[in-house]
């Protein structure tokens, strides 16, 4: 059933006339064309957005959309705010409260609400966003800056590390009683890998560096990133009954976009050449993904079985194609036309529904498909904002921190508030790092348990 009217047009301006597109006439030589077409995708994403609607929760979409699926979303909303509209303040406020409100009560994306359903990954996805508004310069707010959550969301992430199986990596799951703990996965420590990696080279600070290439080499040593012939092959992950050997070989675009853009920032921070071949591998073995140059989920795209998680997979590859761009250059003019060839089938698809601004699964068809949802909305914006990434333009560029002003500011033990002694990975910061970082946590939900165990009673 689909019947969607735009509720929140008034978030972008100038939108009262969606309701006519036919079509979304985009030249990617042109931004103020691609800005104009983000728009009209964005503002088909907000459709789905709860934190407006009487009774919703702000920094959610609609079912049967997740958590992570929300930190997926704003991760791209604050790029086209970037880029494109940035003297918005409607949108920014709504960018704002929805990412600051699911921060959590121990302000590292650790919500006790989310804790039926929250993975390491849901986790790591939220805190890339979050690292977007970092690099993008977004406003912060008045207390815990974005940085400082980044920070708070790593380190949670890093210390639930478990070498008691598998020798290493993260599981899938952050809590025990959830269908796949017993699972470590690529796209799990791929965020843990990516977020070290970005924090690294924003922060000039080797010890995000290791952390980083702790997890590269687990990945490879495991057979995760690495497969028996030497290749580069990302595969989804293994269970810890098996020590991690029976591989689940299922490959996804967003696990290898987050692993290429993270060792593409490993390269730009030290310039050893393991990340420039980690990267440009990635990049060579990502044209699985792609049919005509047209981005395609192809593990269950031509099956026609892509879940709502997996159609908007595309939407985190698309950022991180365009994030490796930038910082490894030889990898540009490959990517560039991915990019350009996914965004124009992209827009092509974004003229279905009643609103005239939803999108579909397939680019190549030149109309939409009549498949719709959050992840058709995010995939067909994220490939839009890359065409403006993949150009040269100073607000496309990925800054570094002033070093000495923000180490003086920082709190790197951010985010640490109920602790247990339970899977604990200590890092020490030393030499350039310039400040301390103390015991990392995992958090256990005492009250939640203890409520139900008092009902079962």
């Amino acid at each position: 059933m689909f019947n969607y009217i735009p509720r929140i047009a008034y978030v972008v301006t100038a939108l009262s006339s969606l309701s006519m597109v036919t079509a979304i006439n985009l030249d990617i030589n042109n931004k103020s064309s691609v800005c104009d077409a983000a728009k009209i995708v964005m503002n088909g994403a907000l459709n789905y957005y709860e934190g407006l609607k009487y009774g919703g929760t702000v920094g959610m979409f609609a079912p049967p959309n997740y958590w992570w699926n929300a930190g997926e979303a704003f991760g791209g909303i604050v790029d086209y705010f970037s880029f494109c509209d940035s003297n918005n303040k409607t949108l920014e406020s709504l960018i704002m409260d929805a990412m600051y409100h699911q921060a959590g009560e121990n302000f590292n994306y650790v919500p006790s609400n989310q804790s039926m359903t929250e993975g390491n990954d849901d986790q790591g996805v939220w805190a890339m966003a979050i690292m977007q508004a970092v690099e993008r310069n977004f406003t912060n707010p008045e207390s815990h800056s974005w940085l400082e959550l980044t920070i708070a969301a790593f380190n949670t992430m890093n210390s639930r590390w478990d070498t008691e199986h598998c020798n290493g990596g993260l599981r899938w799951q952050i809590f025990s009683w959830n269908s796949g703990y017993d699972y470590k996965n690529s796209i799990a420590n791929g965020c843990l890998f990516h977020l070290a990696a970005r924090l690294a080279r924003y922060l000039d600070n080797d010890t995000y560096a290791q952390v980083a290439e702790k997890v590269w080499d687990w990945m490879v040593d495991v057979g995760f990133l690495v497969d028996d012939t030497g290749n580069v092959t990302l595969y989804d992950g293994a269970d810890i009954s098996t020590n991690c050997t029976d591989l689940t070989k299922k490959q996804w675009s967003y696990t290898y976009g987050i692993f290429m853009a993270g060792a593409a920032y490993m390269y730009d921070y030290n310039q050893d050449n393991k990340w420039l071949k980690g990267a440009t591998d990635l990049v060579d073995t990502s044209s699985w993904f792609f049919e005509n140059d047209i981005m395609v989920e192809r593990q269950c795209f031509f099956s026609k079985t892509c879940n709502n998680d997996q159609r908007s997979f595309r939407s985190l590859f698309s950022r991180c194609l365009g994030l490796t761009s930038l910082l490894v250059n030889s990898t540009h003019n490959q990517i560039s036309t991915w990019i350009q060839t996914s965004a124009k089938g992209a827009a092509a698809s974004c003229n279905g529904g009643t609103d005239g601004v939803t999108c579909g699964q397939d680019w190549s068809k030149g109309t939409w498909d009549g498949i719709f949802g959050l992840g058709e909305q995010t995939g067909a914006l994220e490939v839009i904002n890359a065409v403006i990434v993949t150009t040269p333009d100073k607000l496309s560029q990925v800054p570094k921190a002033q070093a000495d002003a923000v180490m003086s500011s920082i709190d790197f033990n951010s985010g640490l508030g109920s602790q247990d002694n339970v899977n604990l990975n200590e890092i020490t910061v030393t030499g350039k790092d310039k400040a301390g970082a103390g015991a990392l946590t995992a958090i256990v939900l005492a009250i939640i348990l203890a409520g139900g165990i008092w009902m079962v009673l």
